[in-house]
């Protein structure tokens, strides 16, 4: 009995912050969002601007979901070959990118890459165009290429504990066996971390999809994506509330697909495994 109410007081306030700042937003948002019997969905999906949104946060998403996944599995496919205390130090600094905002990682890159950007201004000192330049940052190859800063590592650290663990003698004998470093990885170490590549390409997609801190602050409105959509309908220029939570539910609902099939990917794979 007493364990039972020590687990009910260490959970109590972790319950309590979830109730109140992640169950009672969603439910006023939800309910916002079907007042009126959903009027504010077929508003939504009757504009073109939303299915052009859409359109544009899902290329955004997957190309830099998968560039993302495979300098990921690179970085970590080299750490995973180091020695522990090297491993752990460059892990560190890798891990720094998630510590900063959004809003930091875009000033960042606009300090940067912008048109008086430091690395744009020695571009421009070996004939680099300043202007063509820095229009790349503004553009959605430079969003995808911001995103891709902070979700690299997150990435890593999915995959790297996969890789340290993987018994590297297979690659060995296959490597004994006259097959090539390449083939190797490609047809015995890949197969088998499919689940945690999925999982992670699931993880960095959603995170792309839905964050808009970075977008905000470095396109402003000129790339149409579905997180600045809904900013503009709540910033100084709108107020249309129902609209906007319908928008939120629609990403909430989008993110959520994603998680949950890399989440069902990977539980389908281990019980076939442990089937097999």
């Amino acid at each position: 009995m007493r364990r039972r109410w020590l687990l009910f007081l260490l959970a109590g306030p972790g319950a309590l912050f979830l109730l109140l700042f992640f169950l009672t937003p969603l439910f006023g948002v939800v309910t916002e969002a079907f007042g009126n019997g959903g009027v504010a969905f077929w508003g939504l999906f009757e504009g073109n601007l939303f299915w052009s949104g859409l359109k544009g946060s899902i290329v955004l998403a997957t190309v830099t979901a998968g560039v993302s996944l495979m300098v990921g599995f690179g970085v970590a496919y080299h750490l995973a070959r180091l020695s522990q205390k090297v491993r752990s130090f460059l892990l560190a600094l890798l891990s720094l990118p998630l510590t900063f905002s959004g809003l930091i990682v875009a000033y960042g890159f606009i300090l940067s890459f912008g048109r008086a950007g430091f690395i744009t201004l020695l571009l421009a000192k070996v004939g680099v165009d300043p202007t063509e330049f820095a229009g790349f940052i503004y553009s959605p190859y430079g969003l995808g290429f911001a995103y891709a800063y902070y979700l690299i590592p997150r990435v890593v650290l999915i995959i790297l504990p996969v890789l340290i663990n993987f018994d590297s003698s297979q690659l060995l004998a296959a490597q004994s066996l006259g097959a090539s470093r390449f083939r190797s990885v490609a047809e015995i170490l890949l197969p088998q971390i499919m689940p945690s590549l999925f999982t992670a390409y699931c993880l960095v997609a959603a995170v792309a999809l839905g964050a808009y801190g970075t977008a905000l602050a470095l396109v402003g409105t000129q790339v149409n994506i579905l997180p600045l959509q809904l900013f503009s309908k709540i910033s100084e220029t709108g107020s249309d509330f129902p609209a906007a939570a319908a928008l939120s539910v629609v990403l909430l609902a989008l993110c959520s697909f994603i998680m949950a099939a890399g989440e069902g990917f990977a539980s389908f794979k281990e019980r076939g495994h442990q089937e097999a």
